[in-house]
């Protein structure tokens, strides 16, 4: 009785017709894919033969990196390809063999194809892990180029928009200080619309700027002692100016703070307060309430900032501190920088992100949800560091500044 090498070697012409036929739909490559399935068949002999399946494998190997296995058809897989080769092999098997040869010849043969399918099974599998680390490994670096990109186009723009505004700003100052402007009540309050709209266009060119400088690690600390108790008086004043006719309270627990200094760029943590501190404002009813209160842990004062105000959803937490992430809706977008449900840019938070993180801290949100009437509120934490040293330089906690040569 034959073994299966012996077996395939003598039928093997037929048994690579019938496998053309079956796989190849077009007549121009079928004689591409009968000398494809000939070389397996004579590496499964030759497998069969040294009774190790290796060199079967080596021709898996080259299916999979080069696409060539024979068929016309296209396939995101090649083991149903083997698989229709193990069919062909058991039809031959059946009509030509005996029952008892049959039996012997397929069982040798359902041992090989079993082994050469989990073979090539594996092999699609790294194949495919290995394109989709490149695709991702290409799309990271798109997006990398694509933040670049922003960044620098946002620099520009901003710095760009300055020397305009400037002008604006000079040649209102200008008027303002005329005869004319002096003695007519109108060109007066009209001045006034005008150098309004150019201060607020200011801050948001300044949070563009600043929102870049982040995003490039490239912005400046100057530390210096700081006691928290000053900057949470100058930020209650600025908010207190901000928010006239809003009805609000702002309540700030000082004995909740130590006296405790620490090392600090007092401006731009002012800046932290004071943005953190709008958006509680910006989100709480006419009438509520805005608390700011202390709690110490060792190297940190965790500053919570809560509000009863509308709250924020669950699925949005994790959002609110990305650039241009005002919620809501576009279409209702309204520009006023303390209105209940004001819109806004989308800066604010990311830049108190930005700094506090610069500074080595660190900053979230927790709410119960989003509910206009019920107005369950929410709580921001900033967790400022308490250095008894000034650092030598900003704490990225994000990343490392752009490199200009690799980006």
């Amino acid at each position: 009785m034959p073994t299966l090498s012996q077996w395939l070697d003598t039928n093997l012409s037929a048994l690579v017709d019938t496998a053309a036929t079956r796989l190849s739909q077009d007549e121009a490559l079928k004689s591409q894919v009968t000398e494809s399935i000939e070389e397996f068949f004579h590496g499964l002999i030759r497998a069969l033969d040294s009774q190790s399946i290796t060199p079967l494998n080596v021709i898996l190997i080259d299916w999979v990196e080069s696409r060539s296995a024979p068929t016309s058809v296209d396939t995101t897989s090649l083991v149903p390809v083997v698989s229709t080769l193990k069919q062909v092999l058991w039809e031959q098997i059946l009509e030509r063999c005996p029952p008892a040869q049959a039996i012997k010849l397929l069982t040798e043969a359902d041992a090989a194809f079993t082994e050469a399918i989990i073979y090539l099974a594996n092999l699609e599998s790294e194949a495919l892990l290995e394109n989709m680390r490149r695709e991702l490994d290409r799309a990271q670096t798109h997006v990398k180029r694509l933040d670049k990109s922003k960044s620098n186009f946002i620099a520009v723009a901003a710095h760009e928009l300055r020397t305009p505004l400037t002008l604006v700003e000079g040649y209102t100052d200008m008027i303002a200080n005329s005869a004319a402007a002096r003695s007519d009540q109108q060109i007066g309050m009209l001045l006034e619309g005008v150098d309004s709209g150019t201060k607020r266009l200011r801050e948001i060119i300044n949070d563009l700027i600043d929102v870049s400088l982040l995003d490039l690690k490239l912005m400046e600390l100057h530390f210096q002692p700081v006691w928290l108790h000053h900057v949470l008086s100058a930020a209650e004043r600025l908010i207190s100016k901000a928010m006239e006719g809003r009805r609000l309270e702002v309540v700030i627990e000082e004995d909740t703070f130590s006296n405790q200094a620490t090392f600090a760029d007092p401006d731009r943590l002012l800046q932290v307060l004071q943005k953190v501190m709008m958006n509680a404002v910006k989100y709480t009813p006419d009438g509520g309430k805005v608390t700011v209160r202390g709690r110490e842990f060792p190297g940190f004062t965790d500053i919570m900032v809560t509000d009863n105000g509308i709250g924020i959803a669950a699925s949005n937490l994790p959002h609110i501190f990305n650039t241009f992430s005002a919620l809501g809706d576009a279409s209702l977008h309204s520009s006023g920088k303390t209105k209940f449900k004001g819109g806004g840019p989308g800066l604010g938070l990311p830049i108190a992100k930005g700094i506090i993180e610069a500074h080595g801290g660190t900053i979230w949100a927790e709410s119960e949800g989003y509910d206009e009437v019920a107005c369950p509120g929410s709580t921001f934490h900033i967790m400022v560091p308490m250095y008894s040293v000034p650092p030598e330089k900003p704490i990225w906690t994000s990343g490392e500044a752009i490199d200009e040569d690799n980006n």
